[in-house]
């Protein structure tokens, strides 16, 4: 089974999520709100893709950052603050099997599960 790391009031993962179901592709969610995020996920994540790449800065949990935080983001400070405030991190993320995806993109994804 594979587990769609998110929230599920995002519309990003209401699309991947419907993209699994048309496509017979059995899943779970696994909402940062309700199950908690796990460091070693979080860790995880950032050595497939990057801390730049996990930080949603679209998010209105980004513009509501103090600047001081947004200009002085690094790994280290940007894996704290993900952490405290998991809304910030782009969704969906699916770390599985051989699968990486980060975002929703169908190319991606067909590429992915052929």
């Amino acid at each position: 089974m594979i587990v769609v790391y998110g929230i599920k009031n995002c519309d990003t993962v209401k699309k991947a999520l419907k993209w699994l179901t048309e496509h017979q592709i059995e899943h779970k969610l696994h909402d940062y709100r309700v199950d908690g995020l796990d460091e070693n996920f979080l860790n995880q994540a950032e050595q497939q893709f990057g801390w730049q790449s996990l930080v949603n800065k679209r998010s209105t949990t980004w513009r509501n950052l103090a600047d001081e935080v947004k200009e002085n983001l690094s790994k280290s400070t940007a894996l704290s603050v993900l952490t405290k405030q998991p809304t910030l991190i782009k969704r969906p993320i699916i770390l599985q099997d051989n699968i990486a995806l980060i975002g929703f993109d169908i190319h991606a994804y067909e590429q992915a599960f052929k």
